[in-house]
This record gives C-alpha cells, structure tokens and sequence, in this order.
C-alpha cells in the first residue's frame, strides 16, 4: 500500500514540484497542551490535495492510498490557503519560466468563463444559464497563454470590472537579464472589456491597449490571439474540480484556481528543462 501511495505521490507531486513547495509550506507547531492536529507528511497531503484538484473528488472520497484522512487533507489545505501558499507557488513557477526567458512579454489576453456554483460567495445569477447561481473565472495570461494572473468573481459580474485587478495581479516575475517585470507590452481583449477609462488607465501604465471598439473595429483582429487564452481557459478546465463549484467559500474555489494556474505553468517549466 505504501508502494502505491508513494508512485500516485510522486505523479501527482514530482520531485521538481516539491522542491519549489516545501519551502513555502507553513512550519508544523503542535499545541503545548496536546491534542489538535497530529503531524503528517507533507508531501502526501500535498499530493492529495492535487488529487482532488485534479479528479474533482469529493473530500470524503479521498481514497486511503495518501496515508492521510480527508479531515486531515481540508484542514491542510485550509491552512495553507490562509497562508497564501498557492499565490506564492504561482509566483516561484513564474520566476523560474522569466529566468529561463519563457514569459512572453509582447502581449498579454484577457479573457473570463463562467461556471455553475452550487453555493457560497462570488457567486450570482449566471445571465447566459437562465440566471442559475454561478461564478466566473477571469484569467490573463502572456503572448504564450501562460497564465499570469487569475481571479474569481460571481457570475452577474461584468468582464470590465476585473481587467483592473488582473492587471495589477501580475507578480513581478525575474527575468534573464535585468530587473523583475510585470508589465506587458500590449493588452489584448474582446470588446466585452473596452471602455475610454481602461484604456486611459493601460496608457499610464505604458500598456498598449488592444481592446476592439464596438461598433469600430472587428473582433476578428483577435482571433489570431484569442486562441491562446481560451486553450489556457481549457487547461484550468481540465482539473476537474473547477468544471462545477462546489466550494461554499469563494476563497476557497480560487484557492484552487491559483493551483491549477501553478500546475499548468510548472507543465511549462518541466516541458522546457527536458
């Protein structure tokens, strides 16, 4: 059993990947008067917590081969989300990508999907689901479909109202040569995001705006680019715990959001040191 444990771990969680989480990982304090949550290994949790990212289980499905109950599990993976241990997981893959040069600087997409919310916050009427209770995820990604950034808000929310934030959610990230970056050089999104004050803002922060104007400029300009960011949407979607929210906390859902964006980079970095 430890055997199957340890080669499901090691899928889920290589040893390039854990060399990057463990030091973010919040150092185990026992309580001084005994009880509480008993010391388990990391990596195991670790790993089953990516399995049910990835398989979109339920935590009390979380199948005995971890060596770590599902209480056990959540009560990690709420502790490292109060941490902020994905956004900064997020961050090390990205600053690993810059300094091998594979953030591509040139551009970068905007784009947002909704999904069906069972309950909790950052979620409302879904307009294109006959006003069912859903939530969207926003995403930007660079000229390669990278993802830089990612947010969640409810569904009744307008695109407009989380280019912003994206924006200024990009981490500053090394590069190859020089200092950090975490400017593009261009913008590009569909004419869901265009407004005079957007493209006001992007110019004082040195930020070509590529949005089409409605009515002005056709959007099939961006179909050439909008490719990118809608297969880096359908690479978060392939974990299957974001195709439906089930998370009654909105925290939560983007907690695993920011996973699945770290995952999806680190398929990057590992595609490139091979």
């Amino acid at each position: 059993m430890l055997s199957v444990a340890g080669d499901l771990s090691s899928r889920l969680v290589p040893d390039g990947l854990w060399v990057l989480v463990e030091p973010l990982l919040p150092e185990f304090t026992p309580r001084r008067q005994g009880g509480g949550t008993a010391p388990v290994d990391e990596r195991q949790a670790f790993a089953a917590v990516v399995y049910v990212l990835t398989s979109g289980c339920a935590w009390r499905m979380l199948p005995d081969t971890f060596g770590v109950s599902p209480a056990t599990a959540h009560r990690r993976f709420t502790a490292w989300t109060k941490a902020g241990v994905w956004r900064r997981l997020h961050r090390a893959v990205l600053d690993e990508l810059g300094a091998r040069g594979e953030i591509g600087w040139t551009s970068a997409i905007v784009d947002a999907a909704n999904v069906r919310a069972k309950k909790g916050t950052l979620t409302g009427p879904n307009p294109v689901d006959r006003g069912k209770k859903g939530s969207k995820l926003h995403v930007l990604s660079d000229a390669q479909g990278l993802p830089l950034a990612v947010g969640v808000s409810g569904a009744n929310v307008h695109d407009t109202h989380a280019l912003r934030p994206l924006v200024r959610g990009i981490p500053p990230i090394r590069s190859r040569r020089g200092p950090r970056r975490r400017r593009p050089g261009k913008l590009r999104a569909d004419k869901a995001y265009h407004s005079i004050e957007h493209r006001r803002w992007l110019r004082s922060r040195c930020i070509a705006a590529r949005i089409a104007r409605p009515g002005i400029e056709p959007g099939e300009r961006l179909g050439r680019h909008r490719w990118r960011i809608e297969r880096t949407i359908s690479w978060l979607f392939g974990y299957r715990r974001l195709t439906v929210r089930y998370e009654r906390k909105g925290e939560h859902f983007l907690a695993f959001l920011g996973l699945a964006a770290a995952l999806t980079c680190y398929k990057r970095l590992t595609a490139v040191t091979t």
